[in-house]
């Protein structure tokens, strides 16, 4: 079964060509399409044991833009498919599925309007993800499609973490509580760790820490997300790239009083202005404040105590929450391959039996890896994620399903 995996956001498009067979798959292309709606858009595309190409072109639209990629599966000159009907189905990623999802979904008509009521929790999100599915509809009517969504993970926590403590008219009238993303992430990489380790996922205590530019931590009980650090949206929890995480409401009033700004530019503000940025006046690139740290810049030598504290403050916190830990798994570009950050978050964690071998973590970069010593109570990994091939085994499981009924 042939699968293509779209990501769709507000000016990109990602995708992948799976090849799913019954206990095996493979990539037969991938790539991504850049600047829809913007000057000098292009497409980038792999197949498989090739060269990467760039493509540019007018990319006005999500439709044209996946009606490109489709052209060029198909192209003699960088196809790998003869013809459009060798795709089986198509399957999404969609941010936020609110209350109403918690699995993946077959796309319908009537899904399709469930998700246009989520955008309101999603508005930068949702709206490209939709467009995606509206265009492969016209691109290609007879393909299912299937919505994966990054919430749906974490709809097994249970009330006292997903509830905030504000008048409960306000959650029964908006849906106001945390909802949690990555969970395609945190899924992957806690199951992938267990099939690694050859135990039982059903039966481990997992902090899935998945650290990129947005970065969420997931406390995962006997299979099941049962707290998570991003909120209601993604700024809540660690500090990330441009996100200031964590910060007391009566701050965020106080700086709007001050500086005489309204919700839309304290969005911004905490959004787009602060993390790793606003900490250091460097960069968001967790690469260039470790290189300003190496060279003794001050704010960058604070920025990344910050940075492992959070970390390691919320690893604390929910191993509290599931009355240990087991297994602690790092993912994500940081996750994967900066090896100092791991190391600043594991070394202050030997109480809690956590102790990492530091010949394995600085060898470590984007690779699956046990990085804990032998006599560590505590197995700690590194899982490059993979998100895309969740999406596509959801999608084949669903359509497989839908077929045999």
């Amino acid at each position: 079964m042939k699968i293509l995996v779209l990501n769709c956001g507000s000016s990109s498009i990602k995708y992948q060509l799976f090849n799913m067979a019954d206990n095996d798959w493979f990539v037969l292309a991938a790539g991504g399409v850049e600047k829809i709606g913007l000057k000098g858009s292009f497409l980038k595309h792999q197949k498989e044991g090739n060269e990467k190409v760039l493509l540019e072109g007018e990319i006005l639209d999500h439709q044209t833009g996946i009606d490109y990629i489709l052209g060029v599966l198909v192209s003699e000159r960088h196809g790998c498919i003869k013809s459009l009907e060798e795709i089986d189905a198509v399957g999404h990623r969609v941010v936020h599925g609110g209350e109403e999802f918690n699995s993946s979904v077959f796309i319908t008509n009537d899904v399709v309007r469930k998700m246009e009521e989520c955008i309101e929790l999603a508005p930068l999100h949702n709206p490209p993800n939709l467009k995606g599915i509206e265009a492969i509809t016209q691109l290609l009517p007879s393909v299912p499609q299937c919505g994966v969504f990054d919430t749906a993970f974490h709809q097994t926590m249970p009330k006292e973490a997903y509830m905030y403590a504000i008048p409960q008219s306000l959650y029964k009238k908006y849906g106001i509580r945390r909802y949690g993303f990555h969970g395609t992430s945190h899924r992957y990489v806690s199951k992938r760790a267990c099939d690694i380790l050859g135990v039982d996922y059903s039966t481990q205590k997992i902090i899935s820490c998945h650290l990129g530019n947005g970065a969420s931590i997931c406390a995962i009980k006997d299979g099941k997300s049962v707290d998570t650090s991003m909120g209601f949206t993604p700024l809540e929890g660690l500090v990330m790239g441009t996100r200031a995480g964590d910060l007391d409401l009566g701050a965020v009033t106080y700086i709007m009083d001050k500086e005489l700004i309204g919700t839309r530019s304290a969005s911004v503000l905490f959004n787009k202005h602060s993390g790793l940025l606003g900490l250091t006046g460097i960069s968001s690139d967790m690469r260039e404040v470790y290189g300003a740290s190496n060279d003794g810049n001050d704010a960058a030598q604070l920025g990344l105590k910050i940075y492992d504290y959070r970390i390691r403050k919320y690893i604390g916190s929910y191993a509290a929450a599931m009355g240990g830990v087991d297994i602690v798994v790092f993912t994500g570009g940081i996750g994967e391959n900066a090896f100092y950050v791991r190391e600043g978050v594991c070394e202050e964690l030997k109480f809690l039996g956590i102790e990492i071998d530091s010949a394995k973590n600085n060898e470590t970069f984007g690779k699956e890896q046990v990085i804990s010593s032998d006599e560590s109570k505590v197995k700690v990994m590194v899982v490059p994620t993979n998100e895309e091939l969740v999406i596509a085994q959801d999608t084949k499981e669903i359509v497989e399903e839908l077929a045999n009924r």
